[in-house]
């Protein structure tokens, strides 16, 4: 890692083991973003700003600058000077006036990485990053913009975040105020984003990039599962494994933009950051405002390289705690065994069955409190029901403890049923807006949590349940979006930073959590993956990837989550067939073969399965804790898409040392007549020898790769069969 100026060419070089990203400075106070690529060495590129390459002769015209301001490749840039393309901060002060023009005044270089107040972020230590702060002023408003570059010894990703802090005497108001703003020269590119809809979360969607805007977005309240924080382009050409790549993450979990600005010269702007929309921050003099992170990754590798950068940052520089680097207890959660139908002896039962099969978490889910025996009550009424649990949480988790399992239950922490205790004693504390009738979506509120005593309520509920037993895992769901914004506590000019606060107040809950309860393995959930983002990985290493079970449906949602974040962040379970949502029947094998990409774990009625199935499960949980440290901590590579060919879904884990590897390859659809399937590994060394004990063959790595494998028809008894191979070098 290194980042050094130059101040003869008065540039910023910020190196990455194999990136460099140059910033520029014209007329001594224009920002310019000079170039984003493979690694080069420190040399004077201001010509690629449009700019003499001898600072001293710039020469902006000050009593013509309109053109220059808007074709000018501004590192960060600002509505309201002459600059029409889609601006990274637009602020108005009390008099309504728009427009801002930050200009160069200092920087800093300097080891480590500083916290973000109240917000996830990337870290490293002193000797693993360093960081690069450039202080831009406006002096007609008094605005100080720090804008901050962390780079890191072990990782290609760029982080970079914005703090924009009232230097003057009035208030203003940050109507859009975007993470990371990114110029790209002239060229054709692709763009990536990642949609869908509840229980078919992340699907690849790649186009070509055209003039004007597009956009991936939420305005739920959440990242959602419509759309996710992230972006990249790319050369037409890209594939896995070749081809440029420019991409974007945002570490938030709540509303966000993530687009390209496609411009008539043919360059591209890309940004991201939070949703401007409903947003309006009211900044008190002396006051500062600091942006969510956003992760930018350079890829000479193709999507491939991309992916595998992300997991790594992801994995040693933003999940945290106890289960950061550690297996996970393979788990079994009742909610498809039982929904709410279920008590003490019920539960026993499943746990019986289970512990004698190697499965080493009862999860209890929905149903354990109040009058909570459907979807329609109770939420908010966070007290167990001991008609239900007799003995209450201490027996239950007791109990369960001497069968040598662990115990984890679900929380809805942020919801309210009308029906609920809790909302008839504290109707205003839904968030709504007065005299409007307030929407319910699953028959629930969200409560407002902004407000000061509704967090210490939730939380001090959260506290006393988790504090009267054993409990060692937290499923923590969140099942709607934000409507009827309104809050009691903020004025008028104020109400447009209710979004923000809100996700602030989630950060401080679960931050909480994870400070009281250093040894909780807490795991997001939002009707599945609606809350599938960087801000909670930061707080959890896992989150549920989607309320589809559906062991073929998981294929596509988990390619497209993996794109992104580790295999060790993918909630995935086997659950009974035929599914609950799709009613498709998969061979219990093949089923435990695609958990295995993810955490992995049981979602089902153990007491009702075949004994076929029975004496399946502790081969899946074996093979679990034979493969999980190479799936958790290896370099994932994807070999086919299932969402693309409609037949074939492969994908291998390699480990760092690349002495070891798991190939995983499933046969969705029969074919006729098709004796083998070519496969091309990747990720190997080239130079090594490696057996493949299934087929009791020796190859060459670069054989392996280059030419590829015949893998034998797996297809015999129809759809839907798969295999998992080991591969290990000789040495």
């Amino acid at each position: 890692m290194s980042i050094q100026y130059c101040e003869k060419c008065m540039s910023f070089f910020l190196h990455t083991p194999n990136t460099t990203y140059v910033i520029g400075i014209v007329n001594g106070k224009y920002l310019g973003h000079i170039y984003y690529g493979k690694k080069i060495q420190n040399q004077n590129l201001r010509h690629l700003m449009g700019v003499k390459a001898d600072p001293s002769a710039d020469n902006i015209n000050p009593g013509d600058t309109g053109i220059f301001y808007d074709n000018f490749p501004f590192e960060y840039n600002f509505r309201g000077i002459g600059d029409f393309r889609e601006c990274a901060l637009d602020v108005h002060t009390m008099q309504g006036h728009h427009g801002a023009l930050c200009e160069y005044r200092s920087h800093r270089i300097f080891k480590g990485k500083p916290t973000l107040k109240s917000l996830p972020a990337t870290f490293g230590s002193v000797a693993e990053c360093e960081t690069l702060e450039i202080e831009l002023f406006d002096p007609v408003i008094s605005l100080t913009l720090t804008l901050s570059y962390t780079v890191f010894a072990d990782n290609d990703a760029i982080c970079r975040h914005v703090r924009v802090r009232n230097s003057g005497s009035e208030p203003v108001y940050l109507d859009r105020v975007l993470s990371a703003h990114l110029y790209l020269p002239e060229n054709a590119y692709d763009v990536i984003t990642l949609h869908g809809s509840w229980g078919r979360e992340r699907g690849i969607c790649r186009r070509p990039v055209s003039y004007g805007i597009s956009r991936a977005y939420s305005s739920r309240g959440v990242s959602s599962h419509q759309a996710q924080p992230f972006i990249a382009v790319m050369s037409p050409n890209t594939d896995q494994t070749a081809g440029e790549v420019y991409a974007m993450n945002l570490v938030y979990s709540g509303n966000f933009i993530a687009q390209t600005d496609g411009l008539v010269n043919d360059d591209v702007i890309l940004q991201i950051g939070i949703n401007p929309d409903d947003f309006c921050w009211k900044l008190e003099p002396g006051e500062y405002f600091t942006t969510p992170e956003a992760v930018m990754v350079y890829s000479a590798q193709g999507l491939g390289g991309m992916t595998r950068t992300f997991h790594d940052l992801y994995r040693k520089h933003l999940i945290r705690g106890k289960y950061k680097d550690c297996k996970r207890p393979v788990l079994l959660n009742n909610w498809e065994a039982t929904y709410f139908d279920f008590n003490t002896e019920k539960l026993l039962d499943i746990a019986r069955s289970a512990s004698q099969r190697g499965i080493e978490m009862l999860v209890m889910d929905d149903g354990w409190f109040g009058n909570r025996f459907d979807d329609h009550r109770a939420l908010g009424d966070w007290v167990v029901n001991e008609e239900k649990l007799p003995g209450g949480l201490p027996y239950l988790v007791s109990e369960v403890n001497k069968l040598g399992m662990k115990f984890g239950i679900w929380f809805e922490p942020e919801m309210v049923c009308p029906d609920s205790d809790l909302f008839r004693a504290h109707p205003d504390w839904a968030i709504q807006v007065p005299n409007r009738t307030n929407t319910t979506l699953r028959w629930q509120y969200v409560l407002d949590i902004t407000r000061p005593e509704v967090l210490e309520y939730v939380w001090n509920r959260l506290y006393s349940v988790l504090s009267s037993a054993n409990i060692e895992y937290v499923k923590w769901d969140m099942n709607r979006a934000l409507t009827n914004i309104g809050s009691q506590d903020l004025p008028a000019d104020r109400i447009g930073e209710f979004y923000h606060r809100y996700t602030l107040a989630v950060y401080e809950l679960q931050g909480r959590l994870t400070s009281e309860f250093p040894k909780l393995l807490l795991e997001n959930c939002s009707s599945g993956g609606g809350r599938f983002d960087p801000g909670m990985l930061y707080y959890s290493p896992q989150i549920w990837c989607s309320d589809d079970t559906d062991a073929i449906e998981r294929l596509k949602i988990q390619e497209g989550t993996a794109l992104i974040y580790p295999l060790s962040s993918i909630g995935a379970h086997v659950s009974v067939c035929p599914n609950h949502l799709t009613g498709r029947s998969v061979p219990f094998e093949t089923r435990g073969h695609i958990a295995m990409l993810g955490t992995f774990g049981y979602e089902l009625d153990i007491t009702k399965l075949s004994e076929e199935d029975l004496e399946m499960i502790p081969k899946q949980v074996e093979m679990y804790h034979e493969s999980n440290d190479l799936v958790r901590g290896g370099d994932y590579y994807r070999l086919a898409s299932y969402a693309e060919n409609h037949f074939v879904d492969a994908y291998i884990v390699v480990s760092k040392d690349k002495s070891r590897a798991l190939l995983t390859m499933v046969a969705v659809t029969y074919r006729i007549n098709h004796r083998a399937f070519l496969l091309r590994l990747q990720g190997l060394d080239p130079n090594a020898n490696y057996y493949i004990p299934a087929m009791d063959s020796h190859f060459t790595g670069d054989a392996l790769m280059n030419a590829g494998i015949f893998i034998p028809s797996p297809w015999a008894g129809g759809d839907y069969r798969s295999f998992v191979w080991k591969i290990e070098r000789e040495d």
